[in-house]
């Protein structure tokens, strides 16, 4: 009766080392299908495959899921700074307000512009310097061009 639990252990140790070490076959159904069994199924094409484990290296493991940590960590804290650039409402207010007032200044610029008879710009010594007609139109193209880009 005492040989009954000893022979259980021998049986149960002897199925884990097989499952453990078992063999993977694979072969093609009629469907062209990849079929992978633990047994041979007696089928022609069937091929036995090296299949092979090794152990884990835990501090190896360990190293990558710190270096995702890590860099997780850096990309939140990186959207954290992003974030705090970003305009706040009064800034965005300011900022509309100063470009209002430059649009606004580039109209009057080609009102000024389109309503003088001549245009003229001041030399190094103060003096007038008259712009020809394409000087002027050119003058008043390059506002225009400010408009579109301040005032959209």
């Amino acid at each position: 009766m005492n040989s009954k639990p000893f022979l259980l252990t021998i049986l149960a140790t002897l199925c884990a080392s097989t499952a453990l070490a078992s063999d993977i076959y694979r072969y093609t159904d009629e469907n062209g299908n990849s079929i992978y069994v633990d047994r041979p199924t007696g089928n022609p094409d069937e091929t036995r495959m090296n299949v092979s484990s090794r152990n884990t290296d835990n501090a190896a493991v360990q190293a990558r899921v710190q270096t995702r940590q890590d860099t997780a960590k850096a990309n939140k804290e990186s959207a954290a700074a992003e974030d705090d650039a970003k305009p706040t409402r009064s800034e965005k207010r300011a900022l509309a307000a100063a470009n209002q007032q430059q649009c606004q200044a580039y109209r009057t610029q080609l009102d000024t512009f389109v309503a003088s008879r001549r245009l003229f710009r001041e030399d190094e010594s103060g003096e007038r310097v008259y712009l020809s007609d394409a000087e002027s139109q050119e003058a008043q193209d390059r506002v225009r061009r400010l408009i579109e880009e301040t005032c959209g």
